[in-house]
């Protein structure tokens, strides 16, 4: 079987090569029995900056041709070709690839992107075939970046130059919504969601004016129900941005997980949104295997108050910047600051580089030995793999997102108008979806963890929270090395 065979050749490829991950053979049987059965199959593993999963991945692939379709991001696809394809050439196994928007031949291994999954899942193209997708967590978040659709000042003149009938109304629609836009604006980098009769009147007038160019033809194919709308202004050059990106893009994409095999690798701990998301679309998986890492179940030590102060309040700012310094004083290693709220987040870093100097850096990818770095939660995830193993993590904040962000306003919205606890079934959820990953490497550099954010002891849901840093172990004082 071809459990067998990818088991007995990877051991002989790792006996080659040096690798202390022990998952290896595992997951080349688990890949290899959903391969041979074409079911739905759900894998996870543990949260890694390291994508150690490349090798019981593809040995299967090299060993039985295959039309399977793998979903990688440009990073990984990049990998692929430049690292792990050589690497397994070298070794003896080689591995037919096919890239670009037609179907491939022979049984061969077709890569798409994202954005390339969803044009050959429109076009029909795909079939029967298998989808083989990492990160899987990611999936939803990444189809819909794929999927957004953003309008320039440059598409409303290529607009009204293919509809020179309607040159004076769509120049007076657009100046309209242009006052009215920066008349609400906050602040300099707001964004504003576009809703009510003004966005209406404007895609009536184009349904009766004929075909529109691009990306107007996509803007009209949109419905306004189910995309979220909002513009982005550039008050330097007083000009704005129209921005549409579907809510939950699995539903547009009606059977793309439903109607073939898939298999799934996961790298979080938190299942309640992924297992809802597959719900949905009509995905449950036949199968679902966890491979645990013994490393991983060391207790962490958090630094957790009781009685913190909650975000909302008055001195929030100056508890994280006392605390933070507490945190940071004799501290030898690197420390790294999650915080996702912009403007408190340079106020603080300011702050704490004029005590602590240059160590101090905002979202920088060259510390010092006992640097400090603050950073969002996006860019600590996407660029963990560049830094150093932490020896502290401050969370300032829970990631929990804000209802200031278009997307996720009208997200709850939606929901709102379902009944559903919007909470407690989205934001919850998806805060819970970074938790792990961003830790991760504190347990492999045995660090510690602090929260600084009041809610989690002051609320309810802050339980579910600590459940998610199990196991850890109650750090009540911070003691001078």
């Amino acid at each position: 079987m071809l459990e067998a065979q990818a088991h007995s050749h990877l051991k002989s490829l790792l006996r080659r090569e040096e690798s202390n991950w022990p998952h290896h053979l595992t997951l080349s049987r688990l890949v290899g029995r959903s391969i041979r059965r074409r079911d739905r199959t759900l894998i996870r593993l543990a949260p890694s900056r390291k994508q150690r999963w490349w090798l019981g991945l593809l040995m299967p692939l090299c060993l039985q041709p295959s039309s399977a379709v793998l979903v990688l991001t440009p990073g990984q696809r990049q990998r692929l070709l430049n690292v792990e394809r050589p690497r397994l050439a070298q070794q003896g196994f080689r591995l037919a690839c096919w890239e670009g928007s037609t179907p491939p031949p022979a049984e061969q291994l077709w890569l798409l992107d994202h954005a390339g999954l969803i044009q050959a899942h429109r076009q029909g193209v795909l079939g029967g075939r298998q989808l083989l997708i990492p990160e899987i967590d990611q999936l939803s978040a990444r189809l819909r970046q794929s999927m957004a659709i953003r309008l320039e000042a440059a598409d409303w003149e290529r607009l009204r130059q293919a509809l020179p009938q309607a040159d004076h109304l769509l120049l007076e629609r657009y100046e309209r919504l242009s006052r009215q836009l920066f008349r609400e604006a906050t602040h300099a980098h707001a964004r504003i969601r576009l809703e009510g009769s003004s966005c209406q009147s404007l895609r009536d007038l184009l349904g009766v004016l004929g075909p529109c160019p691009e990306p107007w033809a996509d803007l009209l194919a949109s419905d306004p129900r189910h995309w979220a709308n909002w513009a982005e202004l550039d008050h330097r050059l007083l000009q704005w941005s129209w921005c549409l990106e579907p809510l939950e893009p699995l539903e547009q994409l009606e059977g793309l997980l439903r109607d073939r095999p898939v298999l799934m690798l996961s790298e979080t701990g938190e299942t309640t949104r992924l297992d809802h998301e597959l719900q949905q679309a009509g995905a449950v998986p036949g199968v679902t295997a966890v491979l645990r890492e013994a490393e991983l179940e060391e207790p962490l030590p958090l630094f957790a108050p009781r009685r913190q102060p909650l975000p909302n309040t008055e001195i929030y700012a100056q508890h994280l910047l006392e605390q933070s310094r507490r945190l940071i004083l004799g501290r030898p290693g690197l420390t790294i600051l999650l915080l996702d709220d912009a403007a408190l987040r340079h106020s603080l870093t300011a702050s704490l580089a004029a005590e602590f100097g240059t160590r101090v850096q905002d979202q920088c990818t060259a510390p010092q030995e006992n640097g400090v770095i603050s950073g969002s939660w996006s860019w600590w995830l996407q660029h963990l793999d560049q830094l150093p193993e932490p020896e502290q993590i401050i969370i300032g904040m829970l990631p929990i997102a804000s209802l200031t962000c278009p997307i996720t306003a009208a997200r709850v919205d939606r929901l709102k108008h379902q009944g559903t606890d919007w909470f407690r079934s989205l934001l919850l959820p998806e805060a819970l979806r970074l938790i792990p990953a961003a830790v991760a490497p504190l347990r492999r550099s045995s660090g510690r963890l602090a929260v600084l954010d009041g809610r989690l002891r002051g609320r309810s849901w802050g339980d579910q929270i600590l459940q998610c840093l199990e196991p850890w172990q109650p750090l009540n004082r911070l003691l001078p090395d």
